[in-house]
């Protein structure tokens, strides 16, 4: 990295009255000038245009000369000390940040930590103002700045700008996999969220540096997962609980079960937005997109009007630990097998069916049951808010009892007594 240099110069050098003295430079590889007001003042006749500083002899000396060279060197001396120590951390000297520092230093600006990190929570504030996430994306990009805070410290590697390079990206992806043994699909989703990041610092002056752009996600992995069927939301309606407390979870999952609804979607629901058997629902992660209309039937109606309207909701981290007594002690205690995608390892579990169950288990249970009733992806995603069909289809589930009537519907009507061969 080049040294800049620096300069002062007056904001209006041929008027007749002071003006003020400002500090220059120029960021080549930003093509970009640089300018800071010092807020010290000057009469033009008293400025010495070659040295670019306050005249200090002769007719034209200016009275508070001493003085205001003191205090615009104290912007030189700061730039030469910010180049110097970013030079020594690796870190980038950028217009953004010299601005940053200079109005952490001379305007009284709140000091900030690690550039790196100041520019993420900029970058989180930034997008919660707008109103751009939802609460669920506001915990993910939480979730992401634990990680990497928790990385810096586990690898001892500082994060800079400067230091997110293909040395950063293999140090990061072996830290996730196997220190946090993240799954590929989560460790996946997290990369492609520290991307986005690092496309608005990017934009923002923050780094000028792209190497992030060739980082590539890993190959999304096919996860089975449990979908229900109308049997077990059968079963579980039918069991009588020991207690209240499981009893309302159970019915709010079933609830979920027969919408295709999101966890976090069930508390938008009353009697203002129930018409004519829908509940009409303004689409939460997303201001632009217009309200659904999500029909109702005979159970989810049923639930709904049990708890005169408003179900009774619990935080999503408890519903997924009661949730799973509502399958134990319904007796669905046999084991399954889990299988987990870890780069290029596969990991085969046994555990208890109940242990798989979870909120999110409810509305790929609704897709995949309207899927097997041969409803048409269209239909579906304008229940369930997909946009994306390709998404929609990660929900659809196909055990082998599917497979196997799938292949009989085809095939069986087709026999034909066969020749016996001589």
């Amino acid at each position: 990295m080049s040294t800049l240099s620096s300069t002062f110069f007056l904001k209006h050098p041929k008027g007749n009255d002071e003006t003020l003295i400002l500090f220059s430079c120029y960021f080549k590889y930003e093509e970009r000038k640089f300018v800071y007001s010092t807020g010290e003042k000057i009469h033009p006749k008293h400025w010495d245009f070659k040295n670019r500083q306050p005249i200090s002899n002769g007719k034209n000396r200016s009275p508070h000369a001493s003085s205001i060279r003191m205090q615009i060197n104290r912007y030189r001396d700061k730039f030469e000390e910010l180049q110097a120590r970013t030079k020594s951390y690796g870190e980038e000297f950028t217009s953004k940040f010299l601005r940053d520092e200079f109005d952490t230093e001379f305007k009284k600006a709140p000091s900030g930590k690690n550039i790196f990190f100041k520019a993420y929570d900029e970058f989180m504030e930034a997008n919660k103002m707008q109103q751009k996430w939802s609460e669920s994306s506001i915990k993910r990009y939480n979730n992401i700045k634990n990680i990497l805070e928790e990385f810096e410290v586990a690898r001892g590697y500082k994060l800079t700008f400067n230091s997110i390079n293909k040395k950063f990206h293999a140090e990061f992806t072996d830290y996730c996999m196997t220190d946090r043994k993240h799954a590929t699909n989560t460790y996946r989703r997290n990369l492609g969220l520290f991307k986005t990041f690092m496309y608005w610092a990017l934009d923002n002056g923050y780094t000028y540096q792209d190497d992030f752009k060739k980082f590539e996600k890993m190959k999304e992995a096919f996860t089975e997962k449990i979908a229900l069927k109308g049997e077990d939301l059968a079963k579980i309606m039918n069991y009588q609980y020991k207690t209240k407390s499981l009893e309302r979870v159970r019915d709010v999952f079933v609830f979920a079960c027969c919408t295709g609804m999101r966890f976090g979607e069930l508390k938008l629901i009353g009697k203002h937005n129930v018409k004519d058997g829908s509940i009409h629902l303004k689409e939460e992660k997303s201001s632009t997109k217009k309200p659904r209309e999500i029909p109702l039937n005979t159970l989810s109606e049923m639930i709904l009007k049990k708890y005169d309207y408003q179900l009774p909701l619990i935080a999503n981290q408890k519903q997924n630990e009661y949730i799973k007594d509502v399958f134990k002690d319904a007796g669905y205690t046999h084991d399954v097998e889990k299988v987990i995608v870890k780069g290029k390892q596969i990991i085969r579990e046994t555990m208890p069916f109940h242990d798989h169950i979870s909120t999110h288990t409810a509305r790929r249970t609704f897709i995949t049951m309207m899927k097997r009733k041969g409803k048409s992806d269209k239909l579906i995603s304008k229940i369930t808010g997909h946009t994306d069909l390709k998404t929609l289809n990660t929900y659809y589930q196909v055990d082998q009892e599917a497979k196997r009537e799938a292949v009989g519907d085809v095939f069986n009507g087709i026999m034909t007594p066969l020749r016996k061969v001589d």
